[in-house]
């Protein structure tokens, strides 16, 4: 069968940090396919409520709720509120995560490592264990289910110094990913991360990349130019939308071509 998006007509997703740069955008282009979302936030709830709005005017459903995912409580409730909200769920988009601060290793005490861990790594690990059986019972009817983890090129490569921690976490989640793939693979379930290189309009490069070092990294990339959030977005509707599809365990490098796998 051909590709197409019309097969995310009417299915329902969970977005975590789904209101705010690359997730705003993944959130957007899920709805725009015919998706019915759920948008987890922190403290982005203006968004949350705009875009609950614009897709209340073309007739679809999103919810949003705010929880801080290294709670397993708070986790939970989440994905019961997106469950109970969309009626099941088919899509998991593990967004939410971090660099939190740039430590060299000698600076990365275990408190520091542990909360870099728990908000890119842990975050992910709750949510997903608490969709899983939704999912699952999805799967059969709807011809698969699918979970996407955004990564980072810093997970491929590693980062620049002080972003060991983060680069760990993001590395594992690649290692996540592929093992959850081989073990939900019988359920219908599939597994697939995404990795982003520059992406200008995510908060992580307003907050972690110096504007004087964009030209130098945009330099490397051989396309030319850096990403934007849409660039993620679009690589993770292909990933949602392949439910009778052949792809799990993957990784989609989005760089304009800084790294090749």
């Amino acid at each position: 069968m051909p590709y197409s998006t019309s097969k995310l007509i009417g299915k329902r997703a969970l977005v975590t940090a789904g209101a705010q740069g690359i997730g705003l955008a993944i959130s957007r282009e899920l709805l725009a396919a015919g998706c019915h979302v759920f948008v987890h936030y922190h403290s982005s709830a203006d968004a949350a409520r705009a875009l609950a709005a614009e897709a209340t005017k073309r007739g679809q459903r999103c919810g949003h709720a705010a929880a801080d995912l290294n709670e397993t409580a708070q986790s939970d409730r989440l994905v019961a509120e997106a469950v109970a909200f969309l009626g099941g769920l088919d899509i998991l988009v593990n967004n939410a995560g971090t660099m939190l601060d740039k430590r060299l290793l000698a600076q990365a005490d275990d408190e520091f490592w542990g909360q870099v861990m728990s908000l890119n790594l842990g975050t992910m690990r709750r949510v997903t264990r608490a969709a899983v059986p939704h999912l699952a019972a999805a799967a059969p009817a709807g011809g698969g289910a699918s979970i996407i983890n955004i990564a980072s090129l810093a997970g491929r490569k590693g980062g620049a110094p002080g972003t060991l921690a983060y680069s760990t976490a993001k590395g594992a989640t690649l290692a996540f990913t592929r093992a959850l793939a081989e073990e939900l693979g019988p359920q219908g379930i599939r597994v697939n991360a995404i990795a982003p290189g520059l992406i200008l309009g995510s908060q992580f490069h307003v907050i972690h990349t110096k504007p004087e070092a964009i030209p130098g990294i945009v330099g490397g990339i051989p396309l030319g130019r850096p990403g934007v959030t849409e660039d993620v977005a679009r690589a993770t509707l292909f990933f949602a939308a392949e439910f009778d599809g052949f792809i799990t365990g993957a990784t989609l490098d989005v760089n304009g071509g800084s790294y090749r796998a």
